[in-house]
């Protein structure tokens, strides 16, 4: 039996649903309810329709100040504070939808939702309970947590304003995006009581999110057509994959082997054209458009990415007259093997594009190979009619250390209006607390969001979000940009993104990718944090954390016991020859200690003692050779009475130069 403190509490208005509002669903299909809010989800055929006479935005707990204290306080996370000391953290009026709730820090502390009623909420629920699946219909896949984000993506519709209340006194991270709509349309309001049609639509999406494999079919059930074709790259030429002069829409594309577009260079093109438009719709490195990161596979969201060796794209892109898909290998000067076959599938209809109802697909891609000091990296700049659903980031520091440039905070605006402010970069695709274990730490992909990479010594992350039931709209003009953080877009980075996004209006200019603009960054200098070490032990030894020494990120204190051994593998270093140095505290009772590679000892025993503490931060220990065969160093200990300590900030690996 749950206990108490584990216990949903709802406080639900007394009678059962509004039967005149039920009798609004039977005979106007032109309402917003939480089935037809729940079926973006699963109807992807409706992703390039106008959501018109609407307004997106978010309220979230970023400082308003400028700086980064987005949550950690709790001063910037209300809008006001009640008489009883409750917390208002959001107060909308009109009639709508709350499409995204996030946080990081969720509590036990009860939400009270006030929906279209200002005395008694119509639902009152502990704020973990939105996220931890133990009550319906908050359960997965539409809210859980993962990469250290907790995030809810359940509609909740209100058709005269939504107030959400905590009666906690302190609340930290976290952000709430909502529509406002302004049509004709009547609004069901939420009830946690879901009918029988609102429980199926769930359990579709869940059978659809949760298939292993997906194909075009599972997205366009209707009478759909395909062109299969084996090709052969070329340097310095384009070859067309596929063409036709009728309108219609794509509705898949995917090509393999998805292999043979990695690498460094990423130097295979996808450019595909609509009409009669000078600019390409979308002109990037297949890899990027895929969702690699840094050259390698990565992303396997719902709608784009690499699996099974295959890439994929299930994107809907309708088109009025004419389309066409180009692969382009361009010359990179060096000696990698072009990809000797490749094939490619593309999935098409000939149900043309409704002009009035439905923008063309577009891929904003912007490589910001040294992001200007003081302004922030754009995702999209865009003018014209439609809306915003997708986001790739590519992200890395040019200065070793740790990823701070991930503080960044993400801002929107459309049609000149402010729209949105995030409280970091992992926060805006659902992630939270970078650099930590079980957290943002690696690469995962979830249907509509994911990091695409984590690697400390590159300094490097990324990430992607899809969104699709919280598409962004805009009727003239849309900007999306994320800072380069901490605060004032001051950390030197090279990014890479990606936007997607549907509109009336082609694109006005481009970026034409190029070797130098292609080519993924490999640091000389790179710096391993212990705390996302691979590490391999022997003997007798105690490790413990500790962030209090300065390095912006955590310290291990090992505390060995005669004979103990620590190995650190160094898969992850690219092949070469560097000089090695260890950032480490002198102590009273710092032990010896020596580096080796397996059984061959690549340094003296060296003494990690002093009178006083005293960090030495680069202290050289020897040179390493790292290579497919040669993949890991092994510190070992030696101890006395009083020298039984070794505490370890962080290791250096510089490569030595070539001359």
């Amino acid at each position: 039996m749950r206990t108490a403190s584990y216990l949903l509490i709802f406080i639900l208005a007394t009678g059962c649903r509004n039967e005149k509002v039920a009798d609004k669903v039977d005979d106007n299909k032109n309402v917003h309810s939480l089935v037809t809010e729940l079926s973006a989800f699963y109807d992807i055929s409706s992703l390039p329709e106008y959501i018109e006479n609407s307004y997106c935005a978010q309220t979230s707990s970023w400082d308003t100040t400028g700086k980064n204290d987005d949550g950690f306080s709790g001063t910037y996370s209300y809008l006001r504070k009640n008489d009883d000391g409750s917390l208002v953290i959001f107060d909308v009026a009109g009639k709508g939808v709350i499409n995204r709730i996030w946080t990081p820090t969720p509590n036990n502390d009860t939400l009270d939702f006030f929906i279209d009623n200002d005395l008694k909420p119509a639902l009152s629920i502990s704020f973990i309970d939105l996220f931890s699946g133990k009550v319906f219909p908050f359960t997965p896949p539409l809210c859980a947590n993962q990469l250290g984000g907790y995030y809810c993506y359940l509609p909740i519709t209100f058709e005269k304003s939504c107030r959400i209340v905590t009666r906690g006194k302190k609340i930290q991270f976290h952000q709430i995006q909502y529509r406002i709509y302004n049509d004709e349309a009547d609004v069901v309001p939420f009830n946690h009581k879901l009918t029988k049609e609102e429980k199926e639509t769930l359990e579709r999406i869940t059978l659809l999110w949760n298939k292993k494999s997906r194909n075009a079919e599972d997205f366009y059930p209707g009478k759909i057509l395909s062109k299969t074709g084996d090709y052969r790259l070329q340097t310095g030429k384009a070859i067309s994959v596929f063409k036709t002069n009728e309108g219609g829409r794509i509705v898949g594309i995917e090509i393999s082997p998805a292999d043979s577009f990695e690498g460094w260079n990423k130097s295979t093109d996808i450019r595909i054209t609509w009409d009669d438009e000078i600019n390409p719709a979308v002109y990037c490195p297949v890899a990027d458009f895929f969702g690699y990161a840094f050259g390698s596979r990565s992303m396997q969201s719902l709608l784009i990415g690499s699996s099974d060796n295959k890439t994929y794209c299930f994107f809907p892109m309708p088109f009025d007259k004419s389309a066409t898909i180009e692969l382009i290998c361009r010359n990179d000067n060096s000696e990698s093997l072009l990809p000797s076959n490749i094939r490619v599938s593309v999935w098409y209809s000939p149900e043309i594009r409704k002009p009035d109802k439905e923008g063309k697909f577009y891929a904003y891609w912007h490589k910001n190979s040294r992001a200007e000091r003081g302004i922030p990296h754009l995702l999209a700049d865009v003018k014209g009619k439609g809306h915003y659903v997708g986001t790739l980031l590519q992200a890395q520091g040019l200065k070793a250390g740790m990823t701070l440039f991930f503080e960044g905070d993400d801002s929107t605006a459309a049609d000149g209006t402010f729209r949105m402010h995030g409280t970091g970069s992992e926060d805006y695709f659902n992630g939270g607390w970078y650099a930590m274990m079980d957290r943002w730490d690696g690469k995962m992909s979830l249907p509509l969001h994911g990091s695409l990479d984590y690697s400390l010594p590159f300094c490097r992350t990324g990430g992607y979000r899809l969104f699709i039931s919280d598409k962004i709209s805009f009727e003239k003009s849309f900007s999306h940009s994320i800072e380069h953080g901490p605060v004032g877009n001051a950390f030197p980075t090279d990014y890479s993104s990606l936007g997607f996004y549907y509109s009336d209006t082609a694109s006005e200019s481009i970026i034409v990718p190029t070797l130098e603009l292609s080519r993924v960054y490999i640091p000389d200098t790179l710096i391993l944090y212990p705390q996302l070490m691979e590490l391999t032990l022997f003997g007798s030894i105690d490790i413990k954390t500790t962030w209090r020494y300065g390095t912006g990120g955590e310290s291990y204190r090992f505390t060995p016991g005669g004979d103990s051994w620590v190995r650190l593998s160094l898969r992850e270093i690219p092949t070469g020859s560097y000089k090695a140095f260890f950032d480490i505290m002198m102590e009273p009772d710092g032990c010896e200690f020596s580096v080796w590679h397996r059984q061959t000892q690549l340094t003296n025993w060296i003494s990690s003692s002093n009178n006083t503490e005293e960090r030495n931060c680069n202290l050289y220990v020897c040179d390493i050779d790292v290579d497919e065969l040669k993949n890991s160093i092994t510190t070992r200990f030696r101890t006395d009475t009083d020298k039984t300590s070794f505490l370890l900030n962080r290791i250096i690996l510089i490569r030595k130069s070539s001359e």
